[in-house]
């Protein structure tokens, strides 16, 4: 077998098909001399005539007839191969899509891409992975994560890509019925307040934190806690006020009419939030299709978060 070149196999199944050469020539897109090169080689490897001229055309001999059905089941599996791997069809499959997002990220994105996931791809799954950030870049190296959403600033290497999707900034949160409720919120007051801290793994908070630190603001933080879930709780019942992404500040409103908004008293940097990918897998047409839907429901025009 390591002696066969299996380019040879079109040729025994195109003249089994025609049984002429020219006509095996135009159904392979080939030239007549090519198609009588292919046969002699495969003449010689087989030492056997495989078709021989007669009265009817070219026939095929017993021993072509004995390798013919191999031949079609190998050029039926390799031609098969193909097509799955250039078509997608995201209205049947039924792939469990991965996703890293931080805890506001699963706030952000999942509603939507679950909602979308439902209307054209109803049999596929999501799955969300919460990784430490020197672990999603390998995750998304070996295929256990299909893409990173949010702000994951140290996917910037050569093997990933990114793309924009829209930007963020920050906002305070506290209980409706707090003193400084309705703003505006001055310095002053800001510092003077308690404020619960979130250390999460997501990274944006690092964004607020290094900020606070390079203009020398430190805030009394009562609490610190690595989870931003709890925090309605947390506020609804004290008097901490807590600075967290607009996106996040915005749905627990939404849901929690204890909790409100405030501006906060001194302009916070803004930080985009991207979908990154592995290099190994941006022509793969269902990561492709993924990420045209991410992209899709998630950009400016598309934000449905307040300014």
């Amino acid at each position: 077998m390591q002696e066969l070149d299996l380019n040879l196999i079109p040729y025994l199944v195109a003249m089994e098909d025609t049984r002429n050469v020219s006509r095996a020539a135009e159904l392979l897109g080939v030239s007549q001399p090519r198609v009588s090169t292919a046969l002699g080689r495969l003449r010689e490897y087989f030492a056997d005539p495989l078709f021989v001229r007669t009265s009817r055309g070219m026939e095929p001999t017993p021993r072509a007839l004995a390798l013919i059905p191999a031949a079609r089941e190998a050029l039926g599996h390799i031609e098969r191969g193909v097509l799955d791997a250039q078509q997608f069809d995201p209205a049947t499959t039924t792939r469990t899509f991965s996703i890293a997002l931080s805890d506001v990220g699963e706030i952000v994105f999942l509603p939507r891409l679950l909602q979308l996931f439902a209307q054209r791809a109803p049999h596929a799954n999501l799955r969300s992975v919460s990784l430490p950030p020197a672990h999603v870049e390998r995750g998304l190296e070996t295929g256990d994560v299909d893409l990173a959403i949010g702000y994951f600033p140290d996917l910037s290497g050569s093997n990933f890509f990114q793309q924009r999707l829209f930007t963020h900034r920050f906002i305070c949160l506290m209980r409706s019925g707090h003193p400084l409720a309705g703003g505006p919120l001055t310095l002053d007051q800001f510092l003077a307040c308690g404020h619960a801290v979130v250390r999460a793994e997501g990274r944006s908070q690092e964004v607020l934190e290094k900020f606070l630190e390079k203009k020398r603001i430190r805030r009394r933080a009562v609490l610190e806690t690595p989870h931003f879930m709890s925090l309605p709780f947390i506020l609804a019942r004290t008097d901490l006020i807590a600075t967290v992404p607009h996106a996040i500040g915005f749905a627990y409103v939404a849901e929690h009419a204890s909790i409100t908004l405030v501006e906060p008293p001194l302009p916070l940097p803004h930080f985009d939030l991207k979908q990154h990918w592995h290099r190994k897998y941006h022509n793969d047409p269902r990561m492709s299709w993924l990420r045209g839907v991410v992209t899709e429901l998630f950009n400016d025009a598309a934000d449905e978060w307040p300014k």
